[in-house]
């Protein structure tokens, strides 16, 4: 197994949390070493490049990231960073879980425990054949959706489920209007789910998703669904369970992946010593479980809730008066 990994420290508050995160990591004697690498606005001011070669090159030599937030300039010739990097290592899951943590402004503090299996390459987000007409009254985009897209999300989101002994797949869609992109979608998605008698699957059109999520979302465990729809639903999963400073996210590839904190570099707070950095240390029991170090990535949950459960020496966006550093302090306290 690899035990070295891609660090991208990322702006605003990102190298904070890193640092607090590397911290954490470092007390739980893993064995992990770092390749420091830059992309972003530090990247940016130092060589003139968002993201330069030599970061792609560590990420597919190591074929693991972990990333803090990254601010993509205006006018800076693509839309998103993190876009082009799914692009390039064709990082085709974002898995993004939502789970209830105590002591949060969750209104759901028991009862959620989803993860959202979004498709990342195509669809909307693929941005092909988009232009305004010359008289900007008329704006178009190109969404496509392939039987080979669809086939291995759904594929991964059950064998996701079956993995870590999730009973239950919902397959979110549109297709009663959009018959062809999300009609192909659910096609291929009933395909596969015969393939898994042992998953409970279910359907469900993307309006009435969100509706039963914010009303009962104990009801779902594993959600899998096209890209638009996905990035949607995963951002009001977060808020099931307190916002985005405890939603971390994969991005997944048969030859990268890459764990992140999914909310901004913040920079308001930045060098303020008081960003959460719950996001990104999720972010790295994902990136123990890709590792398969799931006794580690427990041991490292387990130490998060019970300093949340706690409330010791937490940030103020969770109600304490701690810093990021004193908060990394009390979850390596309880590591065991």
């Amino acid at each position: 197994m690899n035990n070295t990994i891609a660090v991208i420290r990322g702006d605003g508050i990102g190298p904070e949390i890193m640092d607090a995160t590397l911290r954490v990591l470092d007390a739980m004697k893993l064995g992990l070493q770092y390749d420091f690498v830059e992309a972003g606005l530090a990247a940016y001011e130092k060589d003139g490049e968002l993201l330069p070669q030599a970061t792609l090159d560590a990420i597919a030599k190591h074929r693991i990231a972990l990333k803090s937030p990254l601010t993509t300039p205006v006018g800076e010739g693509f839309s998103s960073i993190n876009v082009l990097l799914r692009r390039k290592f064709d990082l085709y899951a974002n898995v993004r879980p939502a789970i209830s943590f105590p002591n949060t402004r969750s209104r759901f503090p028991e009862n959620v425990d989803l993860i959202t299996v979004r498709e990342n390459t195509e669809g909307a987000y693929a941005g092909e054949g988009q232009q305004v007409s010359e008289d900007g009254a008329t704006a178009t985009l190109v969404q496509k959706v392939t039987r080979k897209g669809s086939e291995r999300i759904v594929r991964y989101a059950f064998d996701l489920a079956r993995r870590n002994g999730r009973k239950k797949v919902t397959v979110v869609h549109k297709a009663n209007i959009l018959k062809s992109t999300s009609g192909l979608f659910l096609k291929v998605a009933r395909e596969v789910a015969a393939q898994y008698p042992d998953i409970a699957c279910n359907e469900l059109i993307v309006d009435n998703c969100c509706m039963q999520l914010v009303m009962k979302p104990e009801q779902f465990d594993v959600i899998v669904t096209t890209n638009l729809f996905g990035d949607i639903i995963s951002d009001l999963c977060a808020g099931l369970v307190g916002g985005l400073g405890l939603a971390p996210g994969a991005n997944i590839g048969a030859d990268a992946a890459i764990f992140e904190a999914v909310h901004g570099s913040a920079p308001d707070i930045a060098g303020k010593g008081i960003a959460n950095p719950c996001a990104l240390l999720l972010g790295a029991a994902q990136m123990l479980d890709h590792l398969a170090r799931t006794d580690e990535a427990d041991r490292l949950r387990h130490a998060i809730r019970a300093t949340l459960e706690a409330r010791d020496r937490v940030t103020p966006d969770l109600g304490g008066s701690g810093t990021t550093a004193t908060f990394a302090d009390a979850i390596i306290e309880r590591l065991g």
